[in-house]
């Protein structure tokens, strides 16, 4: 069984100026640690993985695994390569478990997505959760593909969906092995497929308000829908202002004006635009 249910929070990557800043990701998981997630996401779109080296992606990790108390650690490693993905792995080969993220630019046919997840699978004894998110990756990994990768391979344990397709992920939730985890790739839709039996999401939100999603993605677990309805509804400006421009940049916006760490993000991405900056502060303003 799969320890990946509930929330987990896809962790933003502090720069202070040119560099990564240890000493605010280390205090941000303690955050994310104290106020109750279920496990960790480092290295994922969020945390711009893109533009860190291999030392920095190694010591990101590191700095994870040291402050999660024991928090199940799910790396992301995926590239659009088998070599350049098995590269990961090995680097980060203290993770407890690895997300991959459909091969992005190549755009593979689905039996080429098969193919790959496979390759990657025999060469790992970790658990592999697949990360299915179209609108970065230009590859969108389809129901029977996912569900063929579960059904055959024993260490693929689980899928990220953020294709934002609800009549493919409820297919998969239909289709899916016993054991297998289906957790939500956006903050919005988490209510939605949560209801329909997904175990939980990985969520940007809660680099910001790691309690209020906490109590509503508990509260779904537990089956109290209409106190996650009145939850989701208190959130869901949280979760539109977080995407008005890519992520991670309004993220990383109000994680600035919450004091948390700089406005720093790496070239090709650019800090927030002032109107995204305004929304934010009414946006926290009136959560808090």
């Amino acid at each position: 069984m799969t320890p990946f249910k509930g929330l987990g929070t896809a962790l933003l990557t502090p720069f202070k100026g040119e560099e990564v800043d240890y000493e605010a990701f280390a205090a941000t998981v303690d955050w994310q640690v104290t106020t109750g997630v279920d496990f960790l996401v480092p290295l994922g779109t969020t945390g711009e993985t893109p533009t860190l080296t291999e030392s920095e992606k190694l010591q990101v990790l590191e700095v994870t695994l040291q402050h999660a108390a024991g928090k199940p650690v799910m790396a992301g490693v995926g590239t659009n390569s088998l070599t350049g993905t098995l590269a990961n792995m090995r680097l980060l080969q203290d993770a407890n478990a690895y997300l991959i993220v459909a091969p992005f630019y190549n755009k593979p046919p689905q039996r080429g997505l098969y193919a790959y997840f496979k390759a990657l699978a025999e060469r790992t004894d970790k658990p592999i959760v697949l990360y299915n998110v179209p609108g970065r990756t230009g590859c969108n990994i389809e129901a029977e593909t996912t569900l063929a990768l579960a059904r055959d391979i024993p260490n693929i344990v689980g899928v990220k969906e953020a294709s934002g397709n609800i009549g493919q992920i409820e297919a998969i939730l239909k289709g899916r092995p016993e054991g297998f985890s289906v957790l939500s790739g956006n903050d919005d839709q988490t209510l939605e497929l949560m209801k329909m039996g997904a175990d939980g999401v990985v969520s940007v939100a809660s680099n910001v308000f790691p309690s209020a999603m906490v109590d509503f993605v508990h509260a779904l677990q537990a089956g109290k829908l209409e106190e996650a309805e009145k939850m989701d509804a208190r959130l869901s400006p949280l979760f539109k202002a977080l995407f008005v421009e890519p992520n991670p940049i309004p993220a990383k916006a109000a994680m600035a004006q919450l004091g948390l760490m700089e406005n720093s993000l790496r070239l090709p991405l650019v800090p927030a635009t002032a109107a995204t900056e305004e929304l934010l502060k009414q946006t926290l303003k009136d959560l808090f």
